[in-house]
């Protein structure tokens, strides 16, 4: 035959459209040609197909050789498509299944000697391809059982182009590659390990505060000295948050996988993502020129994004934070390429109170001066800090505190009291689309059929009327005033609840 179909998936973000790969030959002066709305790296296809197919003794037709990718319209980036191309062109002349071929997404990049290179995004790549109705995929071996991943669709792991073809049913003498010499290319897995709460020494306050935060969704800053255990407190949140459940878990799953991190199993763990204080704001956010990746944000979602030294961070890095704590999603525009990534983490902020760490430390000497103070701590924004739900001061372990029992509150029972109040949360809003207190507008707390009485409500009123609050600082008061309940096992907020989350809400007290 001289016109050939198979598929592929363009991504953008976490979505994929499916492409058809058409692939014509004509009897003009012999040449290939990708059309289509390629990039760059679809545009050097040519070369990487034409070299591969040679050296796997599968050479291409010696004619006019012209490959459409269709729909025109979408933009295609990368070099996830080489596979495709190849298999479209060399089916113009070789006996494949023509049907078997154009129901199948083929999704690879291809080495010089007609190896499969795995590739960054193969599961949402085949998750896009299942959810469109294809049943079949091709993919690189060493992205195998991150694809199989995705149920209703059968994964062949190829090691070669011939692999590819003998699949189809061609039969072709091209020597086979061992199956080892397609691994790499992908970042290590990651442990899921999280460190146990009983390891926090003397700081009962603090542990207490974070199973409030992990119970409601909250966001927490903490501030002191340094080795006062802000970020030992922080990297034992993941631990007492409740395990994530399938949907989530797949799409923490794609957006590592868009990352470049080797996926083989769904994760249950929330993801910790921890970036250094010079992080730009595109290393936050996310971006790229052509092909978008997800940055620190979106792959914190689901989980916790520990900012430590925040008052290091450059004050726009923080700032790119404001729009995700409020909308749960990160899009990012560029010139020639557009995305959309989940942004629903929690973000705890860590912060000394000055540059040297010493101002209002008993016994401590600060060097600063206070327009250093004032610079380093003004970093954090109003804005910003307006969208913090707890926050914590904390002080240093006393020799009191250090020769103390450890903690008597584990991550395992601290997650316990957490899926207590979670369930209670989930059946308070079982006729509602939320799950959490920290999702819940403050329009519906305000004036929904939960409203407190005023009576209940009178200290958080007289903080806002004195200009302690602002109205956004209001809601996230009563969210986790309503945590706060739901721990305790009340069907209601009482005033202790509000009285207390005020005081977690910078110590304000009426």
């Amino acid at each position: 035959m001289t016109t050939a179909r198979t598929l592929s998936i363009a991504l953008s973000g976490l979505d994929g459209a499916v492409v058809e790969v058409e692939a014509d030959l004509t009897p003009q002066t012999p040449g290939f040609r990708v059309i289509g709305l390629p990039d760059k790296a679809i545009g050097e296809a040519v070369q990487r197909v034409t070299n591969a197919c040679a050296n796997r003794n599968l050479p291409l037709p010696r004619r006019r050789l012209t490959v459409n990718l269709s729909p025109a319209s979408v933009p295609k980036h990368g070099s996830g498509f080489d596979v495709a191309i190849a298999v479209a062109a060399l089916a113009t002349e070789h006996p494949l299944d023509a049907a078997r071929l154009a129901a199948t997404v083929h999704i690879g990049e291809l080495g010089l000697d007609g190896r499969l290179r795995p590739l960054p995004g193969v599961l949402p790549a085949v998750l896009a391809a299942a959810r469109s109705g294809v049943t079949r995929a091709v993919v690189p071996w060493a992205n195998r059982e991150e694809a199989l991943l995705v149920d209703g669709i059968e994964v062949f792991g190829a090691v070669c182009l011939a692999d590819v073809l003998r699949w189809h049913g061609a039969a072709t003498d091209a020597p086979e590659l061992d199956a080892v010499t397609a691994l790499g290319g992908v970042e290590p897995v990651a442990s899921d390990e999280v460190p146990d709460l009983a390891d926090v020494i003397g700081q009962p306050e603090a542990v207490e505060a974070m199973v409030v935060a992990a119970a409601g969704g909250h966001h927490v800053l903490l501030s002191g000295p340094p080795g006062a255990g802000k970020t030992m407190l922080a990297r034992r949140l993941p631990g007492i948050l409740p395990p994530l459940d399938d949907d989530a878990a797949l799409t923490a799953a794609c957006v590592r996988s868009l990352a470049g991190a080797s996926v083989t199993a769904l994760s249950r763990t929330p993801p910790w993502e921890a970036p250094h204080h010079s992080a730009s704001v595109g290393a936050l956010v996310g971006g790229g020129s052509r092909i978008v990746r997800p940055g620190a944000i979106a792959r914190a979602s689901g989980g916790v994004l520990f900012l430590d030294e925040a008052g290091e961070f450059a004050a726009s890095a923080l700032d790119a934070l404001r729009q995700p704590l409020e909308s749960g999603t990160i899009a990012i525009h560029r010139a020639g390429a557009h995305a959309s990534y989940p942004a629903r983490f929690q973000l705890v902020l860590a912060t000394n109170p000055c540059p040297c760490g010493q101002y209002g430390v008993p016994g401590g000497t600060c060097v600063c001066p206070p327009h250093a103070i004032r610079r380093y701590l003004g970093r954090l924004s109003g804005p910003l800090l307006d969208r913090i739900d707890i926050e914590l001061s904390l002080r240093r372990v006393s020799v009191a505190h250090r020769d103390a029992a450890p903690s008597a509150t584990t991550s395992a029972a601290a997650r316990e009291r957490v899926l207590a109040a979670r369930d209670r949360t989930v059946a308070r809003l079982a006729d509602t689309p939320w799950r959490r207190n920290a999702d819940v507008p403050g329009t519906w707390l305000r004036q929904g059929p939960l409203a407190l009485a005023p009576i209940v409500r009178r200290p958080l009123d007289a903080a806002l009327h004195r200009g302690a609050l602002t109205l956004r600082g209001y809601d996230r008061v009563l969210r986790v005033a309503w945590t706060l309940a739901d721990l305790a096992g009340r069907a209601t907020v009482d005033v202790a609840d509000i009285g207390r989350a005020l005081f977690l809400k910078r110590g304000v007290m009426a």
